[in-house]
């Protein structure tokens, strides 16, 4: 007998199969939603901008510093001209190194560094180069041509003309080995001066080239061409090796923030903040009526000039009400605001440093102060002792006075904090942190010299302190000859 086979075994399984593949179908496609919701979502936050731009940078003296409590630097000022004009707020931290930086930026928890590096195939594996794109090499650095040194054939205008040259530069650093390479390219000898100790540094020996102690250096160009405002007597246009193109750094994951950034870039140069910005620090040249002292040795025949029978200036009598608020001689403001304003009552120096006794708008702010009252002669005097009797205040335990009085002076100069650093160095290395004179004054002139100012110690980062070092002495040699010159009878 035959048994029939059931003719439903096919349909239920087609319909099973069919089933099977519906679902393969459907789970396939909830699949490829998903990844497509999930790519969508990566490619908003790789396009997205911060809701606050993370910003990190090295201190120094072209990135970040503060100076009489103002934040200063042309990378951090140009940073927040871009975070302005893309509506961004922004936070700032310091790193201690490259390295620190990097891994700051590798992990997510800094969203851009404004330290520029030099832009390599290596860094683009890893980063996204993104803004201003800065080109800076090695310049000599020596005097400006003059009658008196072409016939000496002490002007150099090309790289051949370095042979037989005596340069100094620090030694072990990368100024010395590419004069030694040049040697060797040139097949002659340069006469390289490779000077060792912790008073050594870059900018020290561009104040000696200006200052005829020495003929040449060699520096970084960016470096050179902030520092040159400083000395407008300093030539620095003879490159001596291939410029790098310098660029900031975020991660390759921002993309969004990159574009940003490089959109801005292409707009800035022709912006007016940014050209007031880049002149500011690259282009004025340092004069008689800015606050900052004068690079040269101090020549005491242009201060008599001004000086009357018992009389210093127009200003002598706000000197004399105010003093004994501060319980020091008169003179010593007088000395001051020579030091500031060469007695010219609305001047505004480079840093904002404004009026006769050379007040930052903050620091007159916290005194009551507007920006246009600190050119009013009394407003500014007055402020000016507010800010001495609370500077002093961080010096009481300091029981000798004139040392005392030299700390404040330094503290009105660059700023408390800055002095606080230098009076933990003079400490760490065995000197009196309670004595300026030899002590604390040498380790203020080693902040701007990265192995101090990144010391662990010194919390407040990068100081031009050859100016403060300066400034001391010179208010105080001045006040030693207004004294002289003027009747005691009113100290």
């Amino acid at each position: 007998m035959t048994v029939a086979k059931p003719k439903s075994l096919p349909m239920l399984l087609i319909l099973l199969l069919l089933g099977l593949a519906i679902a393969g179908a459907s789970i396939a496609l909830g699949y490829r939603r998903t990844k497509q919701k999930e790519q969508g979502t990566l490619y908003a936050r790789r396009m997205a901008l911060p809701d606050t731009l993370r910003v990190v940078t090295l201190s120094g003296a072209t990135t970040y510093f503060t100076y009489r409590d103002e934040e200063m630097g042309y990378q951090y000022e140009l940073v927040k001209l871009m975070a302005d004009s893309l509506g961004l707020p922004m936070t700032l931290h310091i790193a201690p190194n490259l390295e620190a930086i990097h891994n700051l930026i590798d992990s997510g928890l800094m969203d851009l560094s404004i330290t520029p590096e030099a832009v390599s195939g290596t860094g683009k594996q890893r980063y996204r180069y993104t803004g201003l794109e800065e080109r800076s090499g090695l310049v000599l650095v020596q005097r400006r041509a003059s009658r008196q040194q072409g016939q000496q054939g002490m002007y150099v205008s090309n790289v051949t003309q370095l042979l037989g040259k005596r340069i100094h530069v620090p030694a072990e650093s990368r100024y010395e080995q590419r004069l030694l390479n040049l040697e060797q390219q040139l097949g002659g000898d340069i006469d390289i001066v490779a000077l060792s100790g912790d008073t050594i540094n870059s900018e020290d020996l561009m104040a000696q080239v200006a200052n005829r102690e020495i003929d040449y250096t060699v520096v970084d160009q960016e470096l050179a061409r902030l520092t040159k405002r400083y000395y407008p007597g300093i030539d620095i246009k003879l490159e001596i090796g291939f410029p790098q193109r310098l660029r900031w750094i975020t991660s390759p994951e921002r993309v969004g923030l990159a574009e940003a950034i490089d959109r801005w870039a292409e707009q800035a140069p022709e912006v007016e903040a940014y050209k007031q910005l880049y002149k500011r620090y690259f282009e004025e040249e340092q004069t008689e009526d800015s606050q900052e002292p004068s690079s040269k040795p101090y020549d005491w025949r242009g201060e008599m000039l001004h000086l009357g029978a018992g009389r210093l200036s127009p200003y002598d009598a706000l000197f004399q009400k105010e003093a004994p608020r501060l319980g020091w001689p008169w003179q010593i403001l007088a000395s001051i605001a020579y030091q500031e304003s060469n007695f010219k009552a609305e001047i505004i120096g480079w840093s904002g440093a404004r009026g006769l006794m050379g007040i930052m708008p903050r620091t007159g702010q916290s005194f009551g102060a507007s920006k246009a009252e600190l050119l009013n002669p009394v407003v500014s005097v007055r402020v000016s002792v507010d800010c001495l009797l609370a500077t002093e205040r961080y010096f009481r335990s300091v029981e000798d006075v004139e040392q005392r009085i030299r700390l404040t002076l330094a503290g009105y100069n660059a700023g408390v904090a800055h002095i606080q650093d230098a009076q933990r160095l003079a400490r760490k290395y065995g000197s009196d942190p309670n004595r300026w004179d030899g002590h604390v004054e040498e380790f203020i002139r080693l902040k701007s010299d990265p192995k101090y100012y990144t010391d662990p110690v010194c919390k407040y980062g990068y100081l031009r302190g050859r100016e403060t070092y300066k400034y001391v002495r010179e208010v105080m040699a001045r006040y030693e000859l207004y004294r002289s010159k003027t009747s005691t009878a009113a100290e």
